[in-house]
């Protein structure tokens, strides 16, 4: 094959067979019992990126190791940084799956497994587009650089050390984070902001040990009763959050963004249907459902632990009962501060009789991205000519904890991108990869190396 492109065209049934490899590794970093199939799929990643040219190796430290590569062979070129992450979410409820989420199966042009759409499928793509240019001889445009963690689903702070710790190693003229999505099939999309997030777990006490509800009910304090009225004072029934002073450093998009939201393919009975699955949606009067999903913030509860939860029933008053909550932030709400808000605030509504702790589980900043970059101008014209269709600028809901990282603190221009569908079932049962999306994102990605190349704008790093 003699370019890049012809040779991901002939390779594809390969490029294949090895995601489906590495999709086999059951990488989930929040379970221990996983930790070697963790250190595993680390192994495989930076043995993968030695395999297709790249001066790939682990980068150990306290928490799942980072797998890192580069290949430094454009002297006087621009550096992009390429990030993704190998560990994936729990399979649970296994049941649901029509196939086991380990072993990738293709059906109706899809590849069905745990990580194919979050977050192994898109970072892949990235992968085999270097492979195409190196496995020619075709010299890269750019110099590269891989950064793949494997704590992303956990919560880790392996990568944040690894940037604050040498934050050269990290830098870049511009980054590529594929751990987003299409807006629609065939819609390709580039993420322009992302939300927050601030995640914590309320626990109630009430008795000092589990009691026989006949003997002390109606008199002894009920932990799951106050802990329900705990949560239903934080937002009302639309879903606006109730803690004071929680809105006030939140900002409307500017109207040019509003109306380019408006233009989008978007139908809000088709999302609500298809993609939620449910009777109606809820949300803050005067505010389309995209607004709310990009530039709204959202309470939301996780799990209940605590009391019985068996077969039958347990007439039992239990001692203490949890919440695990996230709120996700938008542009101008700091995670410190909303934090405090939200403890002071759950101190205030716990009632009588209850004794109530207030845990930090971990945040992440919200991060708007700067549309002017050449970056983003090169994945621009990059995607419209891959897709044959132009590409959108969006928002997601979703959190990205390494963007803010990138923008803020690095200062590096970051292109937010990918080629999951909606229906891709991220952190769910049938998650999937549309097989014929994801060739299309590696020819995207080989374009985008070589118009990003040419512009030559490079401080020689």
């Amino acid at each position: 094959m003699t370019t890049p492109l012809a040779f991901a065209r002939a390779y594809a049934q390969e490029f294949e067979g090895d995601l489906c490899e590495w999709l086999r590794i059951p990488s989930i970093s929040t379970l221990p019992a996983h930790r070697s199939d963790v250190e595993r799929a680390a192994r495989w990643t930076a043995d993968h990126l030695r395999a297709i040219g790249l001066d790939g190796r682990l980068i150990a430290g306290e928490g799942h190791p980072l797998a890192y590569g580069e290949w430094r062979g454009a002297p006087g070129r621009p550096t992009v940084l390429a990030y993704g992450h190998y560990d994936v979410q729990p399979a649970d409820p296994l049941d649901l799956w029509s196939t086991p989420p380990f072993e990738p199966a293709r059906r109706g042009g899809s590849l069905y497994a745990r990580g194919a759409a979050d977050n192994k499928g898109p970072i892949f793509t990235f992968f085999k587009a270097v492979e195409s240019y190196l496995a020619t001889g075709t010299t890269l445009p750019v110099n590269v650089k891989v950064l793949v963690e494997g704590e992303e689903e956990s919560g880790g702070k392996m990568v944040e050390s690894f940037i604050r710790s040498d934050p050269e190693r990290a830098h870049a003229d511009a980054a590529l984070v594929l751990d987003s999505g299409m807006f629609a099939s065939g819609v390709p999309a580039i993420t322009m902001g992302l939300r927050g997030i601030v995640g914590a777990e309320v626990e109630v006490a009430g008795p000092a040990r589990d009691l026989h509800s006949g003997l002390y009910g109606g008199t002894a304090p009920n932990p799951f009763l106050a802990l329900a009225r705990i949560i239903a004072g934080l937002v009302d029934s639309h879903g606006r959050i109730l803690i004071p002073h929680f809105y006030d450093g939140v900002a409307s998009p500017e109207p040019e963004e509003r109306t380019a939201w408006s233009r989008l393919p978007f139908d809000e009975a088709t999302f609500g249907r298809d993609e939620v699955g449910s009777a109606a949606l809820i949300g803050e009067p005067g505010y389309t459902v995209l607004e709310r999903l990009w530039a709204r913030p959202a309470l939301d509860v996780h799990g209940m632990p605590g009391g019985f939860t068996g077969e039958g029933i347990k007439t039992v008053i239990p001692a203490r009962a949890s919440a695990k909550i996230s709120m996700r932030l938008v542009p101008h709400q700091h995670p410190e501060e909303i934090y405090e808000q939200f403890e002071a605030y759950v101190h205030h509504l716990t009632p009588p009789g209850a004794r109530v702790a207030v845990r930090y589980l971990g945040s992440a900043p919200p991060v708007l991205v700067d549309p002017r970059a050449p970056a983003i101008a090169a994945a621009r014209a990059a995607l419209t000519e891959t897709f044959d269709r132009d590409a959108i600028l969006i928002r997601s809901g979703a959190t990205v904890p390494i963007v803010a990282d990138l923008v803020t603190r690095l200062r590096i221009p970051t292109v937010v991108t990918g080629w999951s569908l909606p229906d891709a079932g991220w952190h769910g049962p049938d998650e999937k990869i549309d097989l014929s999306h994801f060739h299309l994102g590696i020819e995207a990605l080989i374009r985008f190396l070589e118009r990003f190349g040419a512009f030559g704008m490079t401080q020689g790093r």
